[in-house]
């Protein structure tokens, strides 16, 4: 007579399930490598646009400081 532990099965097959699940889930919700290439890229893009439009003031060109009557 063996004894068998019946918690490495009960374990394994919960795990099984849990990860079929996760598949599932991915595939329901995920978004593919070449979505998310494409996010990336848009917002780098986008990034850099907004970067390309700031003002910069010289150091020359500071703003004046408010007087005493301010």
């Amino acid at each position: 007579m063996t004894v068998v532990n019946l918690n490495r099965f009960r374990k394994r097959k919960e795990q099984e399930q849990r990860r079929k699940q996760a598949d599932e889930n991915a595939q329901r919700h995920g978004r593919t490598k070449a979505q998310r290439e494409l996010e990336r890229a848009q917002q780098r893009r986008l990034e850099d646009e907004l970067d390309g439009a700031k003002l910069e003031l010289a150091r020359d060109d500071e703003p004046p400081e408010p007087g005493p009557g301010a």
